[in-house]
């Protein structure tokens, strides 16, 4: 069983295969890309011992030759220092402007790869496998590829569009359900950005999604992706509509730097987070009813992923750190920070008309143990 979801964006469109078994096949989909045959894979200390030998096994019994570099598993390596390592990597391996490179990994290195390729000879075409639930629907797509500063997450990158993506929803089978639930954040997010029925449709399916429900898992990746396919085609460089799709993030991304990018918080956890922030902060104005951000938390229990700044483990700095850290958002513009918030489950907006009075009162009560339901 698989489907397909077409990025139709000119000479630069591309494929989304979406499936059960891709890994193994990975050298049937890979072949018409390749002007010779040898390709060379950037994977992680995690995913590298788990499917790595998969993906090297098709590509010998299609006579394709392979070179791997294998990087550590974490946020952190979304830093210029394995920027760099990725680089020489590809510059030792003699890697030329016609080839291949494929980036067999969760976000961390789709982004890095992705990058990497960007830079690379002016251009180097790539292919996204990714590993995890939070890539498949969402960074694997799109062509957004960057690494973190000491500053803020994602300060430094590029724009550059995959050949292919193969999203196997076996390799699902792999992840700790913790990392499974932090992607079903990304999931969640689409249907709060653009689809109600979508939402409604998680609710029903998102715990036997959870269980394993392969059917249920390929419909969400497919739903998840045709969404972002159709945003990112009216919006590639991200100059209106496609701002929406980072839902969530403005909060996410600050609790992420006060947490050090350490496992503390998973990206898909602080997207969970940062979109029930974002439908609080909606209703306190007024913009949407209630009711929302109260049915958005519901589901979020119910599939037992956090909810509020609270739910996180350790010491968190004050409301006010936190705020100044969301001013390190790639959404300020003349020193203005712009919100995705919300005019209902599947209505979502960008504004700047957000007072830092309103913000703090949300942060702060989002860290109040009992506060939020």
């Amino acid at each position: 069983m698989s489907v397909v979801v077409h990025v139709p964006l000119g000479d630069r469109s591309y494929d989304i295969h979406i499936g059960q078994g891709l890994l193994k096949k990975s050298s049937q989909y890979l072949l018409p890309f390749l002007a010779r045959p040898k390709i060379v894979i950037v994977t992680d200390s995690n995913v590298g011992p788990l499917h790595l030998t998969t993906l090297t096994g098709a590509l010998s019994e299609a006579g394709i030759e392979y070179a791997s570099l294998t990087l550590p598993a974490g946020e952190g390596t979304k830093s210029w220092k394995f920027l760099s390592e990725t680089i020489d990597f590809f510059l030792d391996e003699k890697v030329e402007r016609s080839d291949v490179v494929i980036a067999l990994g969760g976000g961390v290195i789709g982004d890095l790869v992705g990058f990497a390729t960007a830079i690379l000879r002016r251009g180097v075409d790539f292919v996204q496998i990714p590993t995890s639930l939070l890539a498949q629907v969402d960074s694997s797509v799109g062509g957004k590829t960057g690494i973190n500063a000491s500053q803020g997450k994602n300060l430094i990158g590029a724009f550059h569009q995959p050949k292919l993506v193969l999203a196997d929803i076996d390799i699902l089978e792999t992840l700790k359900p913790r990392d499974f639930l932090a992607g079903y954040g990304e999931v969640v997010k689409y249907g709060l950005l653009g689809s109600e029925r979508f939402f409604a449709w998680l609710e029903k399916n998102g715990p036997s999604l959870a269980q394993g429900n392969i059917a249920a898992r390929i419909e969400a990746v497919r739903i998840s992706c045709q969404m972002k396919a159709d945003i990112v085609e009216r919006d590639e460089t991200e100059q209106g509509e496609r701002a929406l799709l980072n839902l969530g993030h403005t909060f996410c991304h600050a609790l992420e730097a006060a947490t050090g990018y350490s496992d503390r918080l998973l990206h898909g956890e602080g997207v969970a987070i940062g979109c029930a922030l974002a439908f609080e902060t909606s209703a306190r104005l007024g913009l949407c009813a209630q009711e929302a951000p109260s049915r958005l938390r519901e589901h979020l229990r119910t599939m037992k992923i956090k909810t509020d700044i609270r739910d996180i483990e350790g010491d968190m700095p004050n409301a006010a750190k936190i705020l100044s850290l969301m001013g390190q958002d790639k959404k300020v513009v003349g020193k203005q920070l712009n919100f995705i918030l919300a005019r209902s489950i599947g209505e979502s907006f960008m504004t700047s008309d957000v007072s830092n009075k309103v913000i703090m009162a949300v942060i702060e009560d989002s860290m109040k143990s009992g506060a939020g339901s």
